[in-house]
């Protein structure tokens, strides 16, 4: 199958610090290419790929030092070269939210759309009751819940290279935080629950400008007047393994209904269980009592991190490999690209003539024979 797969262009594929969509579009990427399929991705030019590259762009947005940029600029660039080479694939797979909806209308049944962010903003209900015609793929069923009667297809949970992650068998005895200072994610919550079980807290997040307020104000103070916590700053994949690997538990105090929530199921390659607040995405990731604990509140999440050495964390790697591999990310993607291709209706070459009619060996009677559907599969 010829497959395009469109990332954004804000960070590098994969990122080389903080990111979740153009993480997942990597080994989405090199899975497809791994179970012999020809994929194409346009992306950044620093992109580490098995697939071909189409650079459009020297390298990613947010850590270009270029102080003037256009994000749209860009990724009006990167669409023009996808529209481009259209015809040439039988899948384009994108990421880019509903940038290119208004552009691609005439190949939409050739199109796929992953959402990675959350849907309940007050401007999304008219653009996809306005682009019907393109199919939605969601991240996990919750992620659904603001745009119910949207054209979705599946919901494919994201998936991570089983290699990129070591498995830890024991833990260093802290607890950790992983992702982004904000105040949805809640870091305030990590600290409460570490302090009040007199266990030590790493976190590694970084700061965005628009969360730099909350940071001084209410998280550094936090940090630096606590001997049990640690600031490690942002990280990038190839620290994850030791840093999560050595936690007791992953801390994923959210105040918000996330999507998915990447980070729960790098733990999980570590072995390493999680203790997630039960909103957004969390129930249908964490397996409660066995991969990590679904809480309600913080009292909750402090008995339940006193609890997580208990867990098996061999059981834990376990159940990644099974639900979380980037390979079966990729084969249930593929089943959602077999189901678009199967119903794409069927079109002879425009340059070929139309068949003779159907006859009885009576040429006195004939009659055209009535269209019968083909499948086109699109597979090489």
């Amino acid at each position: 199958m010829k497959i395009a797969q469109v990332t954004p262009l804000y960070e590098a594929v994969p990122p080389r610090l903080y990111g979740g969509t153009e993480r997942v579009v990597a080994h989405l990427t090199d899975a497809l290419v791994d179970l012999g399929h020809d994929v194409t991705l346009f992306a950044s030019a620093e992109a580490q790929t098995r697939a071909r590259l189409i650079p459009v762009r020297d390298q990613a947005i947010r850590l270009d030092p270029a102080h003037l940029k256009s994000d749209l600029a860009a990724h009006m660039t990167m669409l023009a070269e996808v529209l481009d080479r259209a015809d040439g694939f039988d899948v384009i797979h994108f990421h880019t939210d509903i940038v290119h909806f208004p552009f691609f209308s005439p190949w939409a049944d050739k199109t796929l759309t992953t959402l990675h962010g959350r849907l309940d903003l007050k401007d999304l209900p008219e653009v996809y009751a306005r682009w019907p015609e393109f199919g939605l793929v969601s991240i996990s069923d919750d992620q659904r819940r603001p745009l119910p009667d949207a054209n979705w297809k599946a919901t494919v949970h994201h998936g991570m290279p089983g290699d990129l992650y070591r498995f830890s068998p024991r833990s260093q005895g802290y607890l950790a935080f992983l992702g982004r200072i904000s105040p949805e994610k809640r870091p305030d919550r990590a600290i409460e629950i570490a302090t009040r079980l007199g266990k030590p807290l790493k976190i590694a997040a970084k700061v965005d400008a628009a969360d730099r307020a909350y940071w001084e104000t209410v998280i550094e103070p936090l940090v630096r007047d606590n001997p049990l916590v640690e600031f490690v700053g942002e990280i990038g994949d190839a620290e994850k393994s030791a840093f999560l690997g050595g936690a007791e538990a992953l801390l994923f105090p959210i105040d918000w209904p996330e999507p998915f929530g990447l980070v729960m199921i790098e733990a999980m390659a570590c072995g390493t269980p999680v203790v997630a607040f039960a909103c957004g995405s969390a129930p249908e990731i964490v397996e409660d009592g066995a991969t990590g604990f679904l809480v309600h509140s913080v009292d909750e999440a402090v008995a339940a991190a006193g609890q997580a050495h208990r867990l098996d964390r061999e059981a834990i790697r376990t159940r990644f490999d099974l639900r979380f591999s980037a390979t079966a990310m990729a084969r249930r993607y593929l089943d959602v690209y077999g189901d678009l291709l199967a119903q794409r209706p069927f079109a002879a070459p425009a340059d070929s003539a139309a068949p003779p009619p159907m006859r009885l060996r009576d040429e006195s009677r004939s009659f055209a024979a009535e269209p019968r559907p083909v499948a086109n599969v699109g597979f090489l």
